[in-house]
């Protein structure tokens, strides 16, 4: 823009990803300066204060709100910039980074991801949105949700590897579940051991659970595992990051643009964040995010 200073806001989690958030932030800070923008830097105390400087500065009419986390930071930023014309930037510094692999950030190249904030680019995505709040990526609410409630309250190890060691330790004792879907009206009533609703195709770090679901269809992809043996699961588990579990027979694959889920006993977690007990519903809001890509 001539004659104009591009103002992004940088908002940092210091502490995700081990506390590389913070290195990663400054090293984003001299570059975006470097290139010229007005860099105004913030980190809150704690979500709730990260999330209400986030919406200050999207009131002030910032170019573009940049975080530098993780999902659960992405998560957070979703709800300042969803709907507005403020462009969401992220730079990768977390563990899961699912929203960063749908549109092509480096996961991995600060510079590079930086790269992408200064170029200003930017595309239009759907989001989910459930009471009030956004996602992007899958609302988890079965076996997954279960196992993401039970690495939330372990202390060790961290990243990937403790959601590891919770969905084995859930496996030992986890039962299928009685499930009541309502998909645009539609009812279903079943078993099953997984239930997930994608705005987008992958979770957990690379898990293509919601393989084949477009971010700008308007449409949410709703899977099911039905009841299988627990060897069977384990078997099907590494097939989760290709996307190749789509061909077993327990499998099913659904469209909708508003579901409802219920189901005793499960709290349903999305971008890595918990949403709350079930029943929930959720509702596709096609062009709700403008993201730096």
């Amino acid at each position: 823009m001539a004659g104009s200073t591009r103002v992004i806001a940088l908002l940092t989690n210091p502490t995700s990803g081990k506390g590389k958030g913070a290195r990663v932030s400054a090293l984003a800070e001299v570059q975006l300066r470097g290139a010229g923008i007005d860099v105004r830097p913030m980190q809150g105390r704690d979500a709730d204060e990260a999330l209400d400087l986030a919406r200050q500065s999207v009131a002030e009419g910032v170019e573009a709100l940049v975080v530098v986390g993780g999902d659960g930071m992405v998560n957070l930023g979703l709800q300042a910039v969803a709907t507005t014309t403020t462009a969401l930037g992220v730079i990768p510094a977390g563990t899961g980074n699912d929203v960063a692999r749908y549109v092509d950030i480096p996961r991995k190249d600060v510079a590079a991801a930086v790269d992408i904030v200064i170029r200003g680019r930017t595309r239009t995505l759907d989001l989910a949105r459930c009471g009030g709040r956004y996602f992007a990526t899958v609302m988890a609410a079965g076996f997954d949700a279960v196992a993401n409630e039970r690495a939330n309250s372990m202390t060790w190890p961290r990243g990937q590897m403790r959601y590891n060691l919770a969905t084995l330790a859930e496996l030992r004792t986890f039962r299928p579940r009685s499930y009541t879907l309502d998909l645009d009206g539609e009812t279903l009533r079943l078993e099953a051991m997984l239930v997930t609703i994608g705005n987008g195709p992958s979770y957990g770090g690379g898990l293509r659970i919601t393989e084949g679901a477009k971010m700008d269809d308007g449409l949410l992809d709703v899977v099911i595992i039905k009841p299988i043996t627990k060897p069977d699961l384990i078997r099907t588990y590494p097939k989760l990051f290709s996307g190749t579990h789509t061909s077993h027979p327990q499998y099913e694959h659904h469209l909708a643009r508003t579901v409802t889920v219920a189901a005793p006993g499960i709290v349903g977690y999305a971008d890595g964040e918990r949403f709350g007990p079930l029943p929930i519903t959720i509702e596709s809001v096609p062009g709700a995010l403008t993201v730096l890509s």
